[in-house]
């Protein structure tokens, strides 16, 4: 379980007295998550996720919750931050920036079926539509992107073996040959793994964690929620389920050729983002009551095997129109 702020139930219950949710009835840490602390609650009035935020820039918060409520409020199934009495989606608990979001309910799956790749293929697209319209400020660049690999690979350096070394520094020139700057954009989630969508059988109840979400290419997007989603054990693509949820995502938003013709390089991009990003939580671990890190092999097998499929993965748009 992911707990990094253990919080005691007399200052839980002092928190949610500014909030329109009733007493509370109970709460309990969930089992998933590395970067936030999060709980189930229930109080008298409903079941609610409490997150507190452990390296989210505060600044940032507004824009997250913002665009979950906008996300919400326009057919987009995912949790409504709650509002405290002050009318703001953020408040502070443990000394540390909260928030307090409706519960959904079903589950993440493991070994997703073509059916429901369908499924978060069309939501995806449909999230990328309805975000195309909100407003809040200035656009939030992505926080994980090229800059970013490069300050991780450095401070990576002498952490790595030989061989994960030289894959990296390769990746990371291939990657610097292409910007893509005329790719369509708008907000993403950036992280919509089969964890942060839950299900109930083949229907999709929610998609959740948008703490990462930011303005940068949606066919970026789609190229994180393809490789995990559509990879296998040993990191290959699977063709089929690729095939039904970019599919479906074209049903929705129809990809340009141009998208179709920098798809081969944007799969390795997002599997270089998440290989950096596991690396770091294992050589830099935080303090925590009990934390979990995930594996960095997962996206090294992907990322070697996405050098090795181009012109399989060239060929998942032959019959897609």
């Amino acid at each position: 379980m992911s707990v990094f702020t253990r919080i005691e139930e007399a200052e839980l219950a002092a928190f949610l007295a500014g909030y329109p949710v009733g007493a509370l009835r109970s709460f309990a840490g969930i089992e998933s998550g590395i970067e936030n602390t999060n709980y189930f609650v229930s109080t008298a009035e409903g079941e609610y996720v409490l997150t507190l935020f452990e390296r989210v820039d505060p600044a940032d918060l507004p824009f997250f919750l913002n665009l979950t409520a906008f996300l919400a409020e326009h057919a987009i199934p995912c949790a409504h931050p709650v509002r405290g009495m002050d009318g703001e989606y953020v408040g502070m608990l443990h000394g540390k920036e909260a928030a307090l979001v409706m519960r959904l309910y079903g589950r993440s799956v493991v070994a997703p079926s073509a059916a429901q790749c369908s499924v978060i293929g069309e939501a995806l697209a449909q999230l990328h539509v309805a975000g195309a319209a909100f407003a809040f400020g200035e656009d939030r660049p992505n926080p994980r992107g090229p800059r970013w690999w490069k300050a991780a690979a450095e401070r990576l350096a002498g952490h790595l073996g030989a061989e994960d070394a030289d894959i990296l520094t390769e990746e990371l020139r291939f990657q610097g040959l292409y910007r893509f700057a005329d790719l369509p954009r708008g907000i993403i989630h950036a992280d919509l793994f089969r964890d942060n969508a839950l299900f109930d059988g083949d229907r999709l109840t929610g998609i959740i964690d948008f703490y990462y979400a930011c303005t940068d290419t949606w066919l970026y997007d789609l190229a994180i929620t393809v490789n995990d989603w559509a990879s296998e054990e040993d990191g290959r693509l699977d063709f089929r389920r690729a095939q039904a949820l970019v599919a479906a995502y074209q049903r929705i938003r129809p990809l340009t050729s141009i998208e179709r013709g920098a798809w081969p390089v944007l799969l390795r991009a997002a599997a270089l983002r998440f290989w950096l990003s596991r690396l770091t939580d294992l050589h830099f671990p935080r303090a925590g009551e009990l934390t979990h890190t995930k594996d960095p092999l997962v996206f090294r097998r992907i990322l070697t095997a996405r050098r090795r499929e181009t012109p399989r993965v060239r060929s998942l748009w032959a019959g897609l129109g």
